[in-house]
């Protein structure tokens, strides 16, 4: 049996270099002021095609709950967080969603496009991070690399899935120092599902232009993708499942942007981030009696522009400012306050370094953000962080740090303005706050890396979806205080590879004078979180990655079945060594017998068998 204490000594065990790394590069103002980034086993989702969100199922500091397969509606969680606090950043700019959390991962890229995400939390959170108080899953936009890929698969519970994607790259006006790329890319999957009524058809195109210079990267980038899938409970529960397992979602994303990055001096930069988004979405209560009771279209247009100026080797700012307009179109959520809004956002963190000592620094950050929109009051929150760097001879290098920052969350649609009925949301709730206090220690060296932290954050006026009795949910407002302790490790003995990490965490929750009998989101957590990934290369022209996941939720009424979950993703695959670039595969998730709902009173997935081919070029 594990226990917390075994787990823990797990963790410290690990020894060797470090695997997680970026392939992709990382924009400098990142790498300056981010902690070292884990990396799961496997990237190629088993049921579905690859989307950005697909290897964040097993992240560390990620917690997906997913209706469907994580492609199909996959809620991100940092930190005891809700979906609700979490932001994508693609370039400088946060996508967002103003109707409800469940849409942001909606993104029509395909992840060639994208470098790996890195998971921003505490200080960096604040000042990057907009609309999204306890964390962001930030993407960089990656150089195109000349050539291809096909994808072909199929599996069990009547699988297929097509993936198509190709690059073309050249010199500009014959200059050595500017070059062009063009990229397409058009990805499809079916199946019937791995529980009843939960079949899915998902459909994307995406493409882009991009212009290299000496010292620039300019993309011009647009996607579309049209996903249906059903779940049973979806939204409901069990509550009602009883007469009605039938709900069903229909959604349309649509996205354009422009990103214009340049490097300059010695290790300063600027970032440029403009887009458009348009999010169609259709639910039915019932799908076999389709009507117009839930139709939504949400548009956003925004701008944002980030950047690390180094005046000298000792002071360095950086700074981002974000700005978007949204608009709602609902036959269900338009008797809130209002259907549009305008949000600001303007963050500044200079940078003092001090030299205690011959490659050993302290480091001071403080700054602040405001962060405003027509419908609120605006609110200016402090960022601030010491840290101590240290450079050893031996090639190590640590970090200690201490870091305190505050954020705002405004309320999104789905929670203020909606008709009553089954969900009830609440137009007097307003933004929330959050305070975040980390202390962390991170260690790198040739042999290994180690990442620990700890943490205490306190949100006021949080946003929840609650439960009493047999009604029906309701938005309301909690004070929720949450500590939190992870651990990130990895171990590489050549052909084997190994990625640990444990989180721990718990809440104190108070809804002033409401009493309540379950909570949907805020209090849906794990209080022990252990993942493990593997990939081993037994021989060159084979290779096996797995990935697991033990959690022991807290306990919630709603939910029906164990607290206790144990997820594993399988993956072989043989790379024929008379077929260049050839890769066979056979994928299985969910091998173990689970009955766990990742979302209380809403049915997990099954497991699944996938197999296919890819050809690349």
């Amino acid at each position: 049996m594990l226990t917390e204490g075994k787990i823990i000594a797990y963790i410290y065990i690990i020894l060797y270099q470090p695997i997680w790394s970026s392939e992709q590069p990382v924009p400098n103002l990142l790498r300056a002021i981010e902690a070292i980034e884990p990396k799961t086993a496997n990237t190629r989702p088993v049921a579905t095609y690859e989307t950005p969100i697909s290897n964040l199922d097993f992240d560390p500091r990620v917690d997906m709950q997913a209706r469907n397969m994580a492609e199909a509606q996959g809620d991100l969680s940092i930190r005891g967080g809700t979906f609700e606090n979490t932001g994508i950043q693609v370039g400088s700019a946060t996508i967002m969603d103003p109707q409800t959390g469940h849409y942001t991962t909606e993104l029509p890229i395909a992840p060639e496009m994208l470098g790996e995400p890195k998971v921003l939390t505490g200080a960096v959170n604040a000042l990057l991070g907009f609309n999204s108080s306890v964390g962001t899953v930030s993407y960089s936009w990656s150089e195109m690399t000349y050539g291809g890929s096909l994808t072909l698969g199929g599996g069990d519970h009547d699988l297929n899935f097509q993936r198509l994607h190709n690059a073309w790259t050249g010199s500009y006006n014959d200059s050595k120092d500017w070059t062009w790329g063009a990229e397409i890319e058009g990805s499809r999957s079916e199946s019937d599902g791995t529980i009843p009524f939960s079949d899915h058809t998902f459909n994307r195109t995406s493409g882009r232009i991009q212009f290299i210079g000496p010292d620039s990267q300019t993309d011009l980038f647009a996607g579309y993708q049209h996903k249906k899938f059903g779940q049973y409970g979806m939204y409901t529960g069990d509550l009602y499942t009883a007469f009605n397992p039938y709900e069903f979602e229909n959604i349309k994303t649509r996205l354009f942007l422009f990103n214009h990055r340049v490097d300059y001096g010695n290790d300063s930069l600027w970032e440029v981030t403009s887009y458009h988004r348009r999010n169609n979405d259709h639910y039915y209560f019932n799908r076999f009696a389709p009507d117009d009771r839930f139709v939504h279209e949400s548009k956003v247009n925004a701008l944002s522009i980030s950047g690390l100026h180094e005046f000298d080797s000792q002071f360095t700012i950086s700074y981002a400012i974000q700005s978007a307009s949204d608009e709602i179109e609902s036959t269900a959520l338009m008797n809130g306050p209002f259907t549009n809004r305008n949000y600001h956002k303007i963050s500044l963190l200079p940078e003092y370094r001090y030299e205690i000592a011959k490659d050993e620094d302290i480091i001071f950050k403080a700054g602040a953000s405001w962060e405003d929109t027509n419908r609120n009051k605006g609110r200016v929150s402090p960022i601030a962080e010491i840290s101590r760097l240290k450079e050893m001879n031996s090639g190590s290098s640590e970090k200690i740090y201490i870091s305190y920052a505050e954020s705002v969350q405004f309320i999104g649609y789905g929670a203020i303005g909606g008709i009553g009925g089954l969900f009830q949301s609440n137009p007097n709730l307003t933004k929330e706050t959050s305070r975040n206090l980390e202390v962390g220690y991170q260690l790198e060296n040739k042999l290994w890396t180690l990442h620990g932290a700890a943490f205490h954050r306190r949100d006021d006026d949080l946003a929840d979806w609650t439960y009493v009795g047999t009604a029906a949910r309701s938005a309301e407002n909690l004070d929720l205080e949450t500590f939190g302790v992870e651990f990130l490790a990895s171990r590489d003995w050549g052909s084997l590879q190994v990625m640990l990490s444990y989180g721990y965490l718990s809440k104190k929750e108070d809804y002033g004078n409401l009493i309540i009998d379950g909570s949907f989101y805020a209090l849906n957590f794990p209080k022990h979180r252990f993942t493990l990934g593997v990939i081993w290369d037994p021989v060159d022209s084979f290779q096996i990655r797995v990935d697991n996941e033990w959690r022991d939720q807290h306990n919630n009424s709603l939910r029906k079945g164990p607290n206790e979950s144990l997820y594993s993703h399988l993956v072989a695959s043989y790379y024929p060594s008379n077929l260049n670039a050839l890769e066979i595969f056979l994928a299985y998730d969910k091998p173990w017998d689970e009955d766990f709902q990742d979302i209380p009173g809403t049915p997990g997935r099954g497991d699944q068998f996938s197999f296919g081919v890819s050809k690349s070029w």
